[in-house]
């Protein structure tokens, strides 16, 4: 099983760098991109500022026009919201970190302040997603809830796809990998259908556990377990959630796929899961 998913990871690759080639021949155009940060801690734009091949100018210069990302972007104040109302009459895919909330009239994130008035998030992001090409909740608080709606949650933060009562491309993770981001993006350049599972996540990213494939397996199957973290075997008596976490962090690893928390001997904490952080508690037994 191994070698089948680490065989999709190169073609999640190829699938990139075939739609930047077939844009480059004109076969297929770039499509415009907009990135809403809602109620969350903004990680998963630092983490796609870490992509490589491609990395982030390459992907912004041969893949997408990046046309709203308040992180990213060279515009603010009204302008900045100017040119992300331009952007809703172009085909164009929504990207959305972060949970979202409605309480107290959305006011707990604001989006812009625009001839006086101030514009919760919600209220943006429930404008754009009427008109996007395609949807894409980047991270598991806007998959799922995740930090931001963590218990007791006086926000009433939820997910983006119950927020807008509709079916949304879900890529969890606290936060998202840059590949499953690029990926996902690459498919919908492609016109491809995207396969996702009962949670909306593209299965090419989200088949099998984090477990499945850990250069640990071999010590659970026979039954050795580290006793205390920095122990060399299999960690699912100190709090392991490889187990119940669908993704594939083991192959496609992380910072330029150097690693991933097992490999720094740290237990994985389900951070991808549609419980997380509630329903995977404790991180560490």
């Amino acid at each position: 099983m191994k070698n089948e998913l680490g065989g999709n990871i190169l073609h999640e690759r190829r699938l990139i760098k075939r739609a930047i080639d077939e844009i480059y021949n004109g076969e297929a155009k770039k499509i415009n991109f907009v990135w809403i940060e809602a109620n969350g801690c903004t990680g998963n734009i630092i983490s796609f500022l870490n992509a490589d091949q491609p990395d982030v100018p390459y992907f912004l210069k041969e893949m997408v026009n990046l046309k709203f990302s308040p992180s990213l972007m060279q515009a603010e104040g009204e302008v900045a919201y100017e040119e992300f109302l331009e952007v809703l009459d172009t085909n164009f895919i929504l990207g959305v970190e972060g949970a979202l909330t409605n309480m107290d009239e959305g006011f707990y994130n604001i989006f812009a302040t625009y001839k006086g008035r101030r514009i919760p998030t919600a209220e943006a992001i429930n404008l754009a997603s009427k008109k996007a090409k395609a949807i894409i909740a980047i991270g598991t608080c806007a998959s799922f809830g995740g930090i931001s709606a963590a218990r007791p949650n006086p926000t009433g933060c939820t997910s983006l796809g119950e927020f807008l009562g509709r079916e949304v491309i879900n890529i969890p993770g606290c936060p998202a990998n840059p590949l499953w981001v690029m990926g996902t993006i690459a498919s919908i350049i492609l016109n491809k259908k995207i396969e996702i599972d009962e949670k909306g996540r593209p299965i090419m990213f989200f088949k099998e556990t984090n477990h499945t494939n850990c250069p640990r397996r071999s010590y659970f199957d026979n039954k050795v377990f580290a006793e205390k973290l920095g122990d060399k075997e299999c960690m699912i008596k100190v709090g392991c959630k490889g187990p119940i976490t669908k993704a594939y962090c083991p192959l496609g690893l992380w910072n330029s796929r150097i690693n991933w928390p097992v490999e720094a001997n740290s237990p994985c904490i389900g951070c991808a899961g549609e419980f997380f952080p509630d329903g995977t508690e404790p991180f560490v037994k």
